[in-house]
């Protein structure tokens, strides 16, 4: 597998005051993924925890699936310096993926549909470079002042997520 910390990709910022199940560094139980760029595409390598298993050996359907949108969240928020929500996605499980086994995931944005919308692709890799699943999505792209009409995000919390986008 590919190596994060090559002189190609540099580690997004990531705040470490929310509970998030897919990025947050503090939440025990959740992925704890952390993202990476080379300003074309995003990557991030996570390793699922037994506890997160359908079958016995397998990663359970819903862990790929936020393992996806993250991916594609990361990758449109980062590459289309915005904020953003999942309007949908769909997910196509190509292989079997395992728990306790490491695993790549890769997002890039296909489209920009318009100033409001657009497309992005993730694909997860198990440790042989075998794709396992893919994904596509559609996000709205949200204005900072649309974020703080809604109350999205804190006051006190708004300037450091502004400075993430940057």
């Amino acid at each position: 597998m590919d190596n994060v910390n090559s002189e190609k990709y540099r580690k997004l910022r990531n705040r470490d005051n929310h509970n998030c199940f897919g990025c947050s560094p503090k939440n025990s139980v959740g992925l704890q993924m952390e993202f990476y760029s080379d300003d074309k595409e995003v990557i991030s390598h996570v390793t699922v925890p037994a506890h997160m298993c359908g079958w016995d050996t397998m990663v359970h359907g819903g862990i790929i699936s936020t393992i996806m949108d993250e991916i594609m969240s990361w990758t449109t928020i980062y590459l289309m310096k915005s904020f953003i929500l999942t309007k949908s996605m769909n997910v196509d499980f190509l292989k079997p993926v395992f728990i306790e086994t490491p695993l790549k995931v890769v997002g890039n944005v296909i489209e920009k549909k318009n100033e409001r919308e657009a497309f992005t692709r993730g694909e997860l890799y198990n440790d042989e470079g075998v794709l396992c699943a893919r994904s596509t999505g559609t996000f709205a792209l949200l204005s900072p002042e649309y974020v703080k009409k809604k109350g999205m995000i804190k006051d006190e919390d708004f300037t450091e997520y502004m400075n993430m986008l940057l």
